[in-house]
């Protein structure tokens, strides 16, 4: 029976074809949440995230480079097709998808690593305001200092604390904000323990210090697990290439080998299976060699 419907495809596309639509309206109301946070949903999700890095950003701009990176690419993979109707549809549609989730996973980790830059960069800058402190200047003051003599994310968020402070609002809610901005532990201890001091007095610039030290220590640990897992790294990039290579050498070396895969229903289930694998294995590869600290 299975045979009978590979082999005659005028019987297995309707019958494909109802199947889905069966499956598509008893989940509608998923399927099309599931799209609304793939698309709308990951626009937003940039637009909030270039906001956070200080970038400029025009929404129709953002939303015309993202629809031409999906739906554009998409439709050009689907004329490439034809008109192989199925295989258009089926490349296509993956197309579209990924070219709305690469923008959010670019995006995101830019914002990651501007992150990362300004705890790095809070090492110098806490040594500056301990320094202030010391000489008797006020927590703002430090600050001030600090934006004069760096620039970079750490520069530009402290800038914009300062900004809201003059606007009137206090500085344990302006440091709030900033912790909520750059949600990385090294900021919520900063922030923390400046909010607690500020209430109930304290060394400021031996808290400095402390915050210092464990943020280097904390790096210190970040590069030695970074140089133990470098190895386990490599070797998932290239167990997860090593089937699109292979795919890649067979179809140069004997095209005709590889073009059921392409042209053939059980083909393209084929593919689909092994991009699903890969993908799931992908993921918990990076879940085993991320350690967090």
């Amino acid at each position: 029976m299975v045979n009978f419907l590979v082999s005659n495809e005028f019987l297995l596309i309707p019958l494909f074809a109802v199947a889905v639509f069966v499956v598509s309206y008893l989940n509608l109301d998923r399927i099309l949440d599931f799209l609304h946070r793939k698309s709308l949903g990951s626009r937003e999700e940039v637009l909030r995230l270039m906001d956070l890095m200080f970038v400029e950003t025009d929404r129709n701009k953002v939303t015309l480079a993202m629809l031409l990176m999906s739906f554009g690419l998409g439709a050009l993979f689907f004329l490439v097709a034809w008109p192989n109707i199925l295989a258009g549809f089926f490349f296509g549609s993956l197309i579209t998808m990924m070219g709305w989730s690469v923008p959010k996973l670019v995006i995101t980790a830019l914002w990651q690593n501007r992150c990362n830059t300004v705890v790095d960069q809070m090492v110098d800058g806490l040594t500056i305001m301990a320094n202030g402190v010391k000489s008797g200047l006020s927590v703002t003051q430090s600050m001030e200092r600090v934006v004069e003599s760096m620039g970079g994310p750490l520069g530009q968020e402290f800038g914009l604390v300062l900004k809201k402070i003059r606007l009137g609002m206090t500085l344990e809610e302006a440091l709030t904000e900033f912790a909520e901005r750059v949600p990385q532990q090294d900021v919520q201890m900063f922030v923390t323990g400046v909010n607690i001091l500020k209430e109930t007095g304290g060394n400021l610039a031996e808290t400095f210090q402390t915050i210092v030290t464990t943020i280097r220590e904390r790096q210190k640990i970040h590069k030695k697990i970074k140089a133990m897992t470098q190895m386990a790294t490599t070797q998932a990039i290239i167990i997860v290439m090593v089937p699109f290579v292979l795919l890649g050498i067979f179809a140069v070396a004997d095209p005709a080998y590889v073009k059921p895969l392409f042209t053939s229903v059980l083909g393209w289930i084929a593919l689909l299976l092994i991009l699903f694998l890969q993908v799931i294995g992908g993921v918990f590869m990076k879940k085993i060699v991320t350690i967090k600290v």
